[in-house]
């Protein structure tokens, strides 16, 4: 189940606390079961990959091949498909669902998920520029990003020059982010934190994929006990 990831919707922001006082914000994101749609073997394609489908959609959005399709693999129609690579397809058949549940002995997942659209934005929002001089002769350029190219040679501006422009509405991935607690009757995920993305946008959330040997808060917690616990040796 490592490789394969699931779809939330981010409900919002909110706060948990641990009986030591200590205080945690927490996003919550509610959860979507995913189903197998389809199992690529690697006599097919070359490779050995699941198809996840995700979420309800009305039959009258559904395009023909689409509808052929999902009456072919004899499931529901789904909103989104996703392709994942694995190494061994023994774990997955066609119809399986999965829920919260691969996250049960997980610490530290990865998300991925679009970032809240600013629209155009100047250089000093979009890229914490610090404007020119407020003073002496600056006219009307304040907050301008100043020199952006040269003049004959090469007589342009490289590409990726940090300019005014579209600001967010990206696609970005939060890495190593803690797992404060599951509630799998109601499908709720709540992560440390926030993540990127405005209320109700979709997050992709897989196990992590650094090996990260920090502490959860609850290990820190049970850790500061224990230290308590044990007496101090006396000094000679």
């Amino acid at each position: 189940m490592k490789n394969i990831a699931l779809i939330g919707k981010k409900i919002g922001m909110t706060r948990e606390f641990y009986k030591t006082g200590q205080l945690v914000p927490v996003t919550v994101l509610k959860m979507e079961k995913a189903r197998v749609v389809q199992i690529i073997d690697f006599e097919k394609r070359g490779y050995k990959a699941v198809q996840l489908g995700y979420g309800k959609i009305k039959s009258s959005k559904l395009t023909k091949a689409m509808k052929g399709y999902f009456a072919k693999k004899n499931t529901e129609a789904k909103r989104k498909l996703k392709e994942f690579r694995v190494e061994d397809l023994d774990n997955f058949k066609e119809g399986n669902e999965f829920g919260l549940e691969i996250f049960k002995d997980i610490k530290f997942v990865d998300t991925k998920s679009k970032t809240i659209g600013k629209g155009f934005a100047g250089a000093m929002k979009r890229h914490n520029f610090g404007g020119l001089r407020a003073s002496h002769g600056v006219s009307i350029s304040h907050r301008s990003h100043g020199s952006t190219g040269q003049r004959q040679d090469p007589g342009k501006v490289f590409k990726g020059k940090k300019m005014a422009g579209h600001m967010g509405d990206k696609l970005r991935t939060m890495q190593n982010i803690e797992i404060i607690k599951t509630d799998l009757e109601n499908e709720l995920l709540y992560l440390k934190g926030s993540i990127p993305g405005s209320k109700n946008s979709e997050v992709l959330v897989k196990e992590s994929v650094k090996k990260i040997n920090k502490l959860t808060i609850d290990e820190k917690i049970k850790a500061a006990e224990q230290a308590k616990k044990t007496p101090d040796k006396k000094k000679k």
